[in-house]
């Protein structure tokens, strides 16, 4: 048997009269049971925290890649409302992801936090929400940009085509962590 924290072997529980661990053998295997559950729960909290940090990252950076993409007459993003749609999308995506780091960090701080059951359902419905609209902008100024990028391909093609490909990161990142804001919110009791 190994130790699970260290990962070194343990010395089997000794035999007590009758020839059995005192505990029957049952302790070793809950308490690495448990080990195990709060690994993969620890996980789950760092790795929705590290998603959407990426995603807080990459919808600052489809936002202002977009809104700079200004370089005089019919290269200006603020022309086409497709644009305008990435540029509104990536701030709502940048706030929500804003907010919820800071809850995240209140709550590792030992702050308060919502309830546990209402937090992970904000967390699943907002992560949900945040993502579809990503997806919709995007998908909206990708045909756009093509048709431009055919007829000249320069800067504001160029910036426009970044700025798409940021927001589909960072849609990847919300979409991952809604799957997990659901797993969590799955497997929560209600009783």
């Amino acid at each position: 048997m190994a130790d699970v924290e260290k990962g070194a072997p343990v010395p089997a529980a000794t035999p007590v009269e009758g020839g059995e661990a005192a505990d029957g053998g049952r302790s070793a295997g809950v308490v690495g049971a448990a080990l195990r559950r709060w690994r993969a729960q620890d996980l789950l909290e760092r790795s929705g925290s590290a998603l959407r940090a990426g995603a807080w990252a990459l919808s600052l950076l489809a936002f202002l890649v977009m809104a700079c993409n200004e370089h005089g007459d019919w290269k200006q993003f603020d022309r086409y409302e497709e644009y305008r749609y990435i540029v509104a999308v990536g701030l709502l995506a940048f706030v929500y992801t804003t907010l919820q780091l800071l809850r995240h960090a209140v709550r590792l701080t030992g702050g308060q936090d919502l309830q546990p059951k209402s937090g992970l359902l904000v967390d699943f419905a907002g992560d949900q929400v945040t993502a579809y609209l990503m997806m919709s902008a995007l998908s909206a100024a990708i045909p756009i940009t093509n048709r431009m990028r055919e007829g000249a391909d320069n800067v504001f093609t160029d910036s426009s085509a970044a700025s798409i490909s940021m927001a589909f990161f960072a849609f990847v990142c919300l979409a991952v962590s809604a799957i997990i804001s659901g797993f969590k919110l799955a497997k929560q009791t209600y009783i």
